[in-house]
């Protein structure tokens, strides 16, 4: 005779001092919103495959505080286009943080968008809509102020999903890494061509964060 196994237990991960005190920063009074978050991602994300079990110890410092502080390239009130949303980042984060944004992301996988609704539904996130599709077929369809995205693509192709959703006038703002530099200058031509202005390179969350967010800003500036 066999005994039972217990069920697996889920321990959240826990910000370091450091990670608790940029939290509180930046969520303000909806850092509780932001730790339930965390929990969907350290367990339902984590067993329908939407990131791995090493990521799970380094939600906060590496995938939260990374994603939140995009939203300080914001203006307020404006409307915000994640492509590629996967699980919910900077998405998620990005409406957690700035209740007056309105979100929309964009996710062609069935399984990711069932738990993305699951997640905006439980947390109440009532400036965020969920939109199953690829990014061309939101053309003529989503016009934002801001596009946005993290881990989707090289910035050459994803220039091309992003800017004909954004407004003239508006920004793509594009979460990457070391490489930014080299993708620009791959990207050069096809963002000239869709009507992208001159590109910078920024830091944000520099005062709050030890490894701080590097995005590309690109402006849309005609069609």
């Amino acid at each position: 005779m066999t005994e039972d196994l217990p069920e697996p237990v889920h321990a959240d991960p826990e910000p370091t001092t450091e990670e608790r005190a940029a939290a509180s920063a930046i969520f303000g009074d909806r850092v509780d919103l932001a730790r339930r978050f965390v929990h969907h991602l350290a367990t339902s994300g984590m067993e329908r495959g939407l990131l791995g079990p090493r990521e799970v110890p380094r939600l906060w410092g590496r995938h939260i505080l990374n994603c939140a502080v995009v939203a300080e390239l914001m203006d307020r009130d404006s409307t915000v286009v994640d492509v590629g949303s996967g699980a919910g980042l900077p998405g998620v984060v990005i409406a957690i943080a700035r209740p007056d944004l309105r979100l929309q992301l964009v996710e062609p996988l069935e399984r990711r968008t069932l738990w993305l609704h699951e997640v905006v539904e439980d947390l109440e996130l009532d400036n965020v809509e969920v939109l199953r599709g690829r990014a061309e077929q939101m053309i003529g369809t989503i016009v934002a102020d801001y596009s946005t995205a993290r881990a989707v693509s090289a910035l050459s192709t994803l220039a091309g999903w992003t800017m004909p959703l954004t407004r003239v006038g508006g920004e793509v703002l594009a979460i990457k890494g070391r490489s930014a530099g080299e993708e620009i200058a791959k990207a050069r031509k096809t963002i000239r061509t869709l009507g992208g202005g001159q590109v910078d390179i920024v830091s944000t969350g520099v005062d709050r964060l030890s490894t701080p967010t590097t995005v590309v800003r690109i402006p849309v500036v005609s069609r």
